[in-house]
């Protein structure tokens, strides 16, 4: 019984690679690169990102009202990191332009390093990346492929039918990596480096799968989350976190609304690290009008950062505390279920998660291909052991013939 399960769910593998293969060395090689996106943009641009720490900052207030007097544009919100040595990010919203822009002021100098409105190549090359990951470069192309779905949809439909495929392959590869005697376990777990190359790149398959497969099966599972608005509801209702669409209320006459309030953005933030006290980069939102709160998240940095940020709502006037919406208070369910992205891109603990995702897309990038070349070498000796059989099968009627 066992040997025709598992025959059956070594087809289910074998095709759901085979179909998938192509895209999913696309998706997971372009994943490889995109884990360390953060890392490789702030390297690439240190000047924006890194500065001269000098002896005292300047008020954020300060660098606030000269950035809207120098470039005549309010600022929407500001990002502070938790080191010393960075930049400060201001995103600022002109009358003429649709989107903020975000610029990188020294808090030393009060000079503008650079802003996000030119792309460098950089971020020109993890765009590329990230385009690649998610939409197979799709994205890209101008002209329509499909006439019932934008080109953006059809490459997030076959990223996500591709990811699901891979998906099968981590949960049948489980029943097929489990050995059918005890004694061959030890096989399953190490590579035989004296082996030929067939052999090799057989353990390989097997061997670097297993050690991977906690991390295969969590990236997996998250990924169709951005395909798939079936998939994405049923996450939030597993997770506790789905949040029904609201109606769209009916159109009435308002009366004009009052403009925000002036505050301290040096007030805000002293309060949230007394609130907050771990170290971590902090933005704060500032709000449109005057009966919207502030609205400022926090997140961890280090080794081992927890993901996740923490949420505080403070009033205006007298920058009272109105809500806190702490990460830990969250039941264990809605921490899984708020953290699906960190969970697929490795930043669920910080930089010592990110390398295990790390290691863990460059073995789902090979395993297409050391499969196919299972495969492969698999039919290969099928036809070999057919044409032998052919010819042994042959030859005595040749001799009878003969004779």
């Amino acid at each position: 019984m066992w040997k025709v399960v598992r025959k059956v769910f070594q087809k289910i593998h074998l095709y759901a690679g085979l179909t998938a293969g192509l895209v999913v060395i696309a998706v997971c090689l372009s994943g490889t690169i995109y884990v360390y996106n953060t890392e490789i943009r702030e390297w690439a641009d240190k000047d924006r990102y890194v500065v001269k720490p000098g002896s005292e900052r300047i008020p954020l207030d300060h660098l606030k009202t000269q950035l809207e007097g120098s470039l005549e544009g309010e600022v929407t919100s500001v990002q502070i990191y938790g080191s010393e040595d960075r930049s400060v990010i201001f995103s600022l919203k002109k009358a003429e332009e649709e989107r903020p822009i975000n610029y990188y002021v020294d808090p030393y100098t009060g000079g503008i390093l650079a802003s996000n409105k030119d792309k460098t190549s950089a971020e020109t090359w993890m765009g590329y990346m990230f385009s690649l990951h998610r939409w197979l470069l799709l994205d890209q192309v101008k002209e329509p492929i499909l006439s019932s779905m934008s080109n953006m949809e059809l490459g997030r439909l076959i990223n996500g039918i591709a990811t699901l495929l891979f998906l099968l392959g981590v949960l049948t590869g489980i029943v097929i990596w489990f050995p059918q005697k005890i004694s061959a376990w030890k096989q399953g777990l190490t590579v035989k480096w004296s082996g030929n190359w067939k052999r090799i790149n057989h353990d390989l398959h097997n061997t670097l799968a297993f050690y991977s497969l906690i991390f295969l099966f969590i990236m997996s599972v998250t990924g169709p989350f951005w395909s798939f608005q079936w998939y994405k509801e049923g996450w939030q209702k597993t997770w506790d976190t789905f949040q029904a669409p609201k109606s769209e209320p009916k159109v009435e006459i308002e009366a004009p609304k009052l403009p925000a309030a002036d505050f301290s953005l040096d007030e805000v933030l002293s309060k949230t690290q007394a609130r907050l006290s771990y170290p971590g980069n902090v933005r704060i939102s500032i709000p449109a009008y005057a009966d919207e709160p502030i609205s400022v998240s926090k997140s961890q940095i280090g080794f081992w950062a927890r993901a996740g940020a923490d949420q505080l709502s403070f009033e205006q006037s007298r920058l009272e505390l109105v809500e806190a919406k702490l990460f830990a208070d969250l039941s264990f369910r809605q921490q899984i279920g708020r953290s699906v992205k960190s969970l697929h891109t490795g930043e669920i603990f910080g930089q010592a998660t990110k390398f295990l995702w790390f290691l863990a897309c460059m073995v789902a990038t090979s395993l297409p291909i050391t499969g196919t070349l299972i495969w492969w070498n698999r039919r290969t000796k099928k036809k070999q052991k057919r044409s032998r059989r052919m010819n042994l099968s042959q030859k005595p009627v040749l001799e009878t013939s003969a004779s």
